[in-house]
């Protein structure tokens, strides 16, 4: 992505959007638009478009935010020693825009792998399947189907 194209897009974000992915800000659990939502598609970096993941490794943690058990990829993602608060976290973001997604814990369910991608909504934009292919995410069809 472009610088110029980089700052254009980042123009376009929300307030919350904007905090979340630039200022590692957190959203307030339960309010995000993805946490109850489970359509078939992939989720991918509202900044650079770069696909993070899919709606068949999305399941229900109960801590209100979405969560996922892999990425599409994990060259997709970089991981960060996080000591913001009175734990180490491990901080999740996207490896093109480096963009603040949330965090990864060892807690997800033993049979998806064993790790919780707890990602922030206002991070993600969605790509319904029926529309993955018109929006150039034809070579991630295979992810969701």
């Amino acid at each position: 992505m472009a610088k110029k194209e980089f700052e254009d897009k980042l123009n376009e974000l929300t307030e919350l959007q904007y905090k979340v992915t630039q200022e590692n800000a957190t959203e307030r659990p339960f309010t995000g638009e993805y946490d109850d939502f489970y359509e078939k598609g992939i989720y991918v970096d509202i900044v650079s478009g770069e696909p993070l993941f899919s709606s068949t490794d999305k399941y229900d943690a109960g801590c209100g935010w979405p969560s996922f058990s892999r990425p599409i990829q994990e060259a997709m993602l970089t991981e960060h020693v996080d000591n913001t608060l009175a734990r180490t976290r491990t901080e999740v973001r996207s490896s093109n825009a480096d963009s603040h997604l949330g965090h990864v814990f060892e807690d997800g369910p033993q049979e998806l792998g064993g790790l919780r991608y707890c990602i922030n909504s206002a991070a993600l934009r969605f790509v319904p399947l029926a529309e993955m292919e018109a929006q150039g995410y034809a070579d991630y069809i295979q992810y969701v189907e």
